[in-house]
């Protein structure tokens, strides 16, 4: 299966995790993690097993 590292969903780039998760339960169990520690989560199903796609949003920072 060829996964592809990043993916676009609602025009937002997401990274994959790299991990393969054997049911959606798996899956939202680590987005959820995820969410708490402040990502945007997408859990993407495939043809039998789950991906969990974040990305983080950089808070800006002023200069000194």
């Amino acid at each position: 299966m060829n996964i592809p590292l990043a993916a676009k969903f609602e025009g937002k780039k997401y990274m994959w995790d790299g991990t393969l998760y054997e049911t959606e339960e798996q899956a939202q169990k680590i987005a959820d993690s995820y969410q708490k520690a402040g990502f945007e989560v997408n859990v993407s199903p495939r043809t039998d097993k789950y991906l969990v796609y974040s990305r983080r949003v950089a808070v800006a920072q002023t200069a000194a």
